[in-house]
């Protein structure tokens, strides 16, 4: 059986992406398209289906780290924030995003809610060896 650590991580990423897509509760807010993904960026995403992507690694996530909460699913989406002359510092990614699509991630069915983070529910991990398969298949 094919599970999510054997896979590419970039493919399985743009495959997971096209399959969130077909799902009728996730979908992107008209918000989402003018701020910037965290406090170290400079931009906006340029990619349309940001939205997408981002509920795919915070997916995959889920599914490799066990239960996650925000704050750490915003250390892992963190990056360097550049200050000019002074040096250069870690920030954490915008909470705002991840928290919305948590919880679009629970009304699909595929994480829950406990008490130390989010997890995956049995139909989301059958659903991301599903698309692992698929990739490993192509």
């Amino acid at each position: 059986m094919v599970t999510v650590r054997e896979v590419e991580p970039q493919k399985f990423i743009n495959r997971l992406k096209e399959e969130l897509k077909q799902i009728k509760d996730i979908s992107q807010p008209e918000w989402s398209y003018f701020l910037k993904s965290g406090v170290h960026r400079e931009r906006p995403p340029e990619q349309l289906d940001f939205w997408y992507i981002r509920a795919a690694a915070i997916l995959r996530r889920i599914y490799i780290d066990g239960p996650v909460g925000i704050e750490r699913l915003r250390t892992y989406f963190g990056g360097r924030k550049r200050r000019g002359h002074k040096p250069a510092r870690f920030r954490k990614a915008s909470g705002a995003i991840i928290r919305k699509i948590l919880q679009q991630l629970e009304v699909a069915g595929l994480v829950k809610k406990e008490k130390k983070g989010r997890c995956i529910t049995p139909k989301g991990q059958s659903f991301l060896d599903r698309v692992a398969y698929e990739v490993i298949k192509d």
